[in-house]
């Protein structure tokens, strides 16, 4: 039980690389097809918007999003895991995890605002009682 809360976390790290891959494979394959010379237009990733299809740029900025809100939830994770831990802690660690991951495959192929939305503000509010189930336990 000691490591049970650390399994989403690794999870979430492994589907952020399992990202990176699938963006960069996408983008690369783009890049070739559409004969994007080296050194030229999209030096970086965000100068690609307007140049590759939309739907190619929808995993890097997914991507970015994993780098975004997660880096509040890894060191909870690890402060959490330090302490004394229950089942609802784990539970609401994995409720986490999975919801970034439907919300990266949903930005990924069909990217509607509104439902990435309510998956935005349902991850947020998990992560919300995580940090105050935190507070609660070191107060």
């Amino acid at each position: 039980m000691l490591t049970q809360i650390l399994y989403p976390a690794a999870t979430l790290i492994a589907w952020s690389l399992f990202m990176l891959v699938w963006m960069e494979f996408v983008r690369f394959q783009s890049i070739i097809r559409q004969k994007i010379p080296a050194g030229g237009p999209g030096t970086r990733g965000d100068s690609l918007e307007g140049i590759l299809p939309d739907k190619v740029n929808w995993k890097a900025h997914n991507y970015n999003h994993l780098m975004e809100q997660p880096t509040i939830y890894y060191p909870l994770v690890i402060m959490i895991s330090t302490l004394s831990y229950g089942v609802i802690d784990v539970k609401l660690a994995w409720t986490y995890t999975i919801l970034r991951i439907i919300h990266s495959l949903w930005q990924s192929f069909v990217n509607t605002l509104q439902v990435r939305f309510i998956l935005f503000i349902a991850y947020t509010i998990v992560l919300i009682i995580m940090v105050v189930r935190l507070l609660f336990v070191l107060a």
